[in-house]
């Protein structure tokens, strides 16, 4: 490429640097490219980086942009063979040794989360729940118990930790906007899954450290295992600079090795057992369970994975000894199966992937019982139907409404076609209905039927009376199962000679009374059913 910074360009040019306009924005850009796109010589003694130069640069932009404070952009004219009286042109390229860029923190993100996992802060050392989204720091840990957590770093790679892992990060710089990172980790014990973005330029690194090996990677596709006896590694991508520190040796692609905590240290390295052919999928599952089969070759041990294809949740494992297996339970979705033989010394091989989408209907439930209208004395009752799809789950709601705007109560979610209510029902006239979910999102409901809840009403007690000239104002407790109340006012407490009937559909009444005289005044609920309601107790009434 041409490159007009060269001796002799002119004092003019010195002139144009200095009133030139900074843009970050086309900066970051331009690293971006300029990483990705520029190599370097092998002579060069010391990492560099290559920028590709924007409209708008100026060594003063540049120099803020991206070196480090103690380096004078001077320095970086003497490093390109530059006078002080070249000119930038958009296009240009500037070599930029590797320690003179800036270097900040830049975390980690969480991606997705499924169980039990918790991070550590490396701050205060409280323990809190890992959700999707949390930012991981220098110092922090993961401790993954029956779950699983996959991590977005600065430059795009990922790491997935398996169940009953420790993860701890120990470094996550990068340097400058170029792009690059210097990430180093510490798997205690566990397993972690990696998908490094290749490293092209040397000075940025991506090392993962166990208590009795290393692996430095420059960009490839391993799972990494470490527990009180040693270390492993399989390579399904790239190479690996495996072993313990200062005695590495490179791991290529469809390899594997293993170091031990005892012995002379020696790396031993092996071939990983090939990835197993998966036979067809239907492009979209339907219907569960669904078969999945293979060719099994010349192993007898399996593991498969599933993962969600758009987070890569970890979604579930099975241990196999067989060449098929039956997938009985996954919600709607695309997914990966990740399938890897077992060699007889435990070390699972290339996987095999397919992808596989998941697409179920739910069915409406045929209901059972009880029937339309039917009474009922067990404020318990047991609710039937029958479902009409396949891998469903279903609940009953029952409702005062038949629009099931006043729910009362529901049973469980559960693939049974049968339920009980989560609590007792007071006498009544109710709606049900059930729910089927087929899929995680797709939802198909019952019709209605009514039934009854024989039984009395409770009594309607009166709860407060208000005095106002020569009117009385009574309130009265509300029965939630009440269409209405009856009031009675009578001159003496046996209510044997009532004085004034009423039904109300309020739970208040004004009465007009004669001053001097005693009243007394009492109220019970009606229904719209069968139900009777009770008195609740009279209540004096005396007007001065």
């Amino acid at each position: 490429m041409r490159n007009p910074l060269v001796k002799g360009c002119g004092s003019l040019l010195l002139a144009a640097l200095v009133c030139l306009v900074s843009q970050l924005a086309s900066a970051e850009l331009s690293v971006a490219r300029g990483s990705a796109s520029q190599a370097f010589q092998q002579s060069d003694p010391v990492p560099e980086w290559v920028y590709t130069l924007q409209q708008g640069d100026t060594l003063q932009s540049i120099g803020q942009t991206l070196l480090a404070r103690n380096v004078d952009t001077r320095k970086l004219l003497e490093h390109n063979n530059l006078m002080s009286t070249g000119q930038l042109r958009s296009g240009d390229t500037l070599r930029i040794p590797i320690n003179w860029l800036k270097r900040q923190p830049e975390p980690a993100k969480v991606v997705s989360v499924t169980g039990s996992v918790r991070k550590i802060s490396g701050v205060d050392g409280r323990q809190h729940p890992l959700q999707s989204d949390t930012i991981i720091r220098v110092g922090d840990e993961i401790l993954s118990g029956a779950g699983s957590a996959t991590i977005a770093l600065a430059d795009g790679s990922e790491i997935r930790i398996s169940p009953n892992s420790r993860l701890i990060f120990n470094r996550l710089t990068q340097y400058g906007k170029s792009g690059m990172v210097d990430t180093r980790l510490r798997l205690q014990k566990g397993e972690v899954h990696t998908r490094v973005r290749p490293i092209i330029i040397d000075g940025a690194r991506f090392e993962i450290e166990t208590p009795s090996a290393v692996a430095a990677v420059r960009g490839t596709v391993f799972t990494m295992q470490a527990d009180s006896n040693g270390s492993a590694i399989q390579v399904a991508e790239g190479a690996v600079d495996f072993g313990a520190p200062g005695k590495t040796r490179r791991i290529p692609e469809g390899y594997g090795a293993s170091l031990s905590t005892t012995g002379n240290q020696a790396v031993m390295i092996h071939k990983l057992p090939p990835a197993p052919t998966i036979n067809p999928l239907p492009p979209v599952v339907t219907r569960l369970p669904a078969e999945v089969t293979w060719q099994a070759g010349n192993y007898q041990q399996y593991r498969l994975d599933i993962f969600d294809e758009d987070t890569g949740t970890w979604v579930q494992s099975h241990d196999l000894a067989s060449d098929r297996f039956n997938i009985s339970r996954l919600d709607n979705g695309r997914y990966e199966l990740h399938l890897a033989a077992i060699d007889h010394r435990g070390i699972s091989g290339i996987p095999g992937v397919e992808s596989l989408e998941v697409n179920l209907q739910a069915r409406k439930p045929t209901l059972t019982a009880p029937a339309e209208g039917e009474k009922l004395n067990d404020d318990m009752p047991e609710f039937r139907w029958q479902f009409n799809g396949n891998n469903e789950v279903a609940r009953v709601e029952i409702a005062r409404d038949d629009s099931f705007q006043q729910l009362v109560t529901t049973s469980e979610w559960a693939p049974d076609s049968r339920a009980l209510p989560l609590r007792p029902l007071s006498p009544g006239e109710y709606y049900w209905r059930v729910v089927s979910e087929a899929g995680g999102n797709s939802i198909a409901t019952s019709e209605t039927r009514k039934l009854v809840m024989n039984g009395t009403l409770p009594p309607a007690r009166i709860i407060s009376v208000n005095y106002l000239d020569n009117q009385v104002r009574v309130f009265w407790e509300d029965i939630n199962t009440a269409s209405s109340y009856r009031l009675q006012l009578s001159e003496e407490p046996g209510f044997r000679n009532i004085i004034k009937q009423a039904d109300i559909a309020d739970t208040t009444a004004a009465l007009r009374l004669i001053p001097g005289r005693r009243y007394y005044v009492r109220v019970k609920a009606l229904s719209e059913g069968p139900l009777t309601g009770r008195w609740g107790p009279g209540r004096e009434l005396y007007l001065d």
